[in-house]
């Protein structure tokens, strides 16, 4: 069996990791001939909240960096919906975009908006329990668990289904675009020479306990967003703009000094 466990992203799906207790000698490859140092760091980080058995090395000719990036080859984004804002704000801003194996999956959510904004309802699986639009506003707005919808409900406010669908149709290939949209899922096994993380992957809310210095306790990462993030930061091979997962800077901070 050859596999990394700590890329097991579709377990909500039914996947599951028959490599972790297989009856077999472990051999470890672990040095990155994708990437370089700063970006095993990176991705080290990631592995060690996700409580990974492994660290990554990266090869020291590979010139890699982290930092801000203008135009990245690729954006990638936790959500169907962060990757369709994606798409529309690129649009926008006049460059040939790109997505990976999600056209038609953002042409259903348009779809399903525009039926629900009709007084129709919807059997888009996202939306189906919603008889109205105005009912998905209120609970994208006033409930906790709706947050997720909140920035497709502003971009629908913002442009309309019918915008949404005609930029999609403005969508090219590969091979012409300036820059790539992808979830960090359709991205698994993929590689670009610079990277950006999209703004939709949140940082992990504060709990009502606080530390000794009086800092608020985050809750902690869940294995499953921190082996999405190290998916995610792992696509880059020369260039990784940590974007919407800077957070971890925060997260990981040491204590101030007394």
């Amino acid at each position: 069996m050859v596999g990394d466990s700590a890329q097991a992203i579709y377990g909500w799906r039914g996947a599951r990791d028959v490599m972790t207790g297989f009856d077999a000698m472990p051999l470890t490859l672990t040095r990155s001939f994708r990437f370089g140092p700063l970006i095993a760091k990176e991705a080290n980080r990631w592995l060690a909240l996700a409580d990974a058995p492994i660290r990554l090395t990266g090869t020291e000719t590979i010139p890699a960096q982290v930092g801000d990036l203008d135009r990245p080859d690729a954006v990638l984004c936790r959500t169907n919906i962060g990757a369709m804002t994606e798409v529309m704000r690129l649009l926008g801003n006049g460059h040939r975009v790109a997505l990976t194996r999600g056209r038609h999956t953002l042409a259903a959510l348009a779809l399903a908006a525009r039926d629900l904004k009709d007084g129709r309802r919807t059997s888009h699986p996202e939306l189906v329990l919603f008889a109205s639009w105005g009912e998905l506003q209120e609970y994208a707005e006033h409930d906790p668990a709706g947050g997720d919808l909140q920035p497709f409900v502003d971009l629908i406010d913002t442009h309309g289904p019918d915008a949404i669908l005609a930029a999609i149709n403005q969508l090219t290939d590969e091979k012409d675009a300036d820059v790539t949209v992808s979830t960090a899922h359709t991205a698994k096994g993929r590689e670009w020479p610079t990277v950006r993380i999209a703004p939709d992957f949140p940082p992990p809310k504060d709990t009502d306990q606080h530390d000794a210095h009086g800092r608020p306790i985050p809750e902690p990462v869940s294995d499953t967003d921190a082996r999405l993030a190290y998916v995610a930061v792992t696509r880059g091979r020369h260039h990784l703009d940590l974007g919407g997962l800077s957070w971890i800077d925060t997260h990981l901070a040491p204590p101030p000094a007394a």
